[in-house]
């Protein structure tokens, strides 16, 4: 074979699979030699694993197999499944399966490989294919989406191109490249759900190596994990934290999302005061809890009551960063009435929300979990001590930031017609 040929070859006669079937059975009749990468196509692993649901339509099961939903148009969802995946409608697929049915990705299609692998008699790697489409282009093609035996990942960074310039970026997907040829001999209505590459045998490893968990980009390193409709919904209150360090200047972009929301007579009212260090969020803690106890003495509070309530504030004691968003009056206009003047006020109390509302949604897409505890406003004076604030800022609560320590709680289902009045 000529240095660096690559031959794709199609596998027929597989037939129809079934629920039980073993795949590497029905590959045993294969021209497989040493070094062969042998593709999958999904379905048929899922066929032969089971996991086929009746089902009308496939709406309650792309929300049965969703993580999260990352973008939604009409009747298309994108959403990202339990093993990392983003596609579309969670890998479920009514194609090439009997009517009234459809197919549920693989629970787990590295494993998967690894058992067909380790069934054949040949040194050969496996890949199991699934068809993706891509954003920003038309078109699907099929990608790893589990693997064994392959490489699947070549990092050239550090390395020099042919002209000394240093790459500090280039990471080859090589099992999804695999996964993509193979396709051209595979195709969508020709009956033949297996391929093998040839011509590669120096990517194909002793070991099944992590499979396709390299090719998943981490969430926190993901620029696009939200679609734009979802993204307002990608905030969600978030009371336990990690101990993994906060990035300051995600907090700063977060801040410059603040300082974009809508306000009056073109000010700017907003401030948001950054408590990046432990003492000064110790100390300012210690002091809120202390005038809330006082408070809620003098309000006739038993003990065992106003412990329950100030037990709130342990969010921010535990939280690993601290915001204080502030609200001025700078550019504030004065009336003659206390009606007016009353109202002016208010005008900037919603433009001070506004801002904190965009901040806290930024935060979220920086991939930080955030929880805001407005009990500040009720010892402001302490506040602005304790931070060395002007008499003029006005604090508006204390926002908690963090990376999340579990997934939040599923949000109480509300109806948007529940809110709505129209006349």
């Amino acid at each position: 074979m000529i240095e660096n040929t690559v031959e794709v070859v199609p596998v027929h006669g597989i037939g129809e699979v079934r629920p039980g079937d073993d795949l590497a059975a029905l590959l045993k009749g294969a021209d497989l030699r040493d070094g062969d990468i042998v593709v999958i196509t999904s379905k048929i692993v899922s066929k032969a694993e089971g996991r086929v649901r009746q089902a009308p339509d496939r709406t309650a099961a792309i929300e049965e197999e969703t993580e999260r939903v990352v973008a939604r148009r009409g009747d298309t969802v994108i959403s990202q499944t339990r093993h990392g995946f983003v596609m579309a409608a969670a890998g479920v697929d009514a194609s090439n399966t009997d009517p009234g049915t459809v197919l549920l990705l693989p629970e787990d299609s590295d494993a998967s490989a690894r058992r067909v692998r380790a069934a054949l008699p040949q040194k050969v790697g496996v890949i199991i294919s699934d068809t993706f489409g891509r954003p920003w282009r038309h078109g699907l093609t099929d990608v790893a989406i589990g693997a064994a035996g392959v490489l699947s990942l070549e990092d050239f960074r550090g390395e020099t191109d042919g002209y000394g310039n240093p790459l500090k970026a280039t990471v080859t997907a090589l099992a999804d490249e695999i996964a993509g040829a193979a396709e051209l001999v595979k195709g969508k209505l020709a009956g033949v759900p297996v391929a093998v590459v040839r011509g590669l045998s120096h990517l194909v490893t002793d070991d099944d190596g992590p499979g396709v968990r390299p090719l998943i980009r981490p969430a926190d390193d993901d620029l696009f994990r939200y679609g734009s409709r979802d993204v307002v919904f990608a905030r969600r209150t978030i009371r336990e934290f990690s101990d993994r360090p906060v990035d300051p200047e995600a907090v700063r972009r977060a801040v410059a999302a603040g300082i974009a929301a809508p306000a009056p007579h073109h000010t700017t009212p907003w401030r948001f005061v950054l408590v990046e260090s432990a003492r000064a969020r110790l100390e300012l803690v210690d002091a809120m809890r202390e005038a809330w106890i006082a408070d809620l003495r003098g309000d006739g509070f038993t003990e065992q009551s106003i412990a329950k309530r100030v037990k709130r504030g342990d969010v921010l004691r535990n939280a690993p960063y601290l915001v204080v968003p502030c609200l001025v009056m700078e550019g504030s206009h004065t009336y003659r009435d206390d009606r007016r003047n009353a109202s002016e006020r208010e005008m900037f109390v919603v433009a001070t929300g506004a801002g904190v509302e965009n901040f806290l949604i930024q935060l979220a897409v920086e991939g930080l979990g955030s929880a805001w505890v407005s009990s500040t406003m009720f010892c402001r004076p302490v506040v602005r001590e304790v931070l060395d604030l002007p008499e003029s800022w006005d604090p508006m609560g204390c926002v908690a930031v963090g990376h999340a320590a579990a997934p939040p709680r599923d949000r109480a289902p509300r109806d948007p017609q529940d809110f709505i009045l129209t006349r």
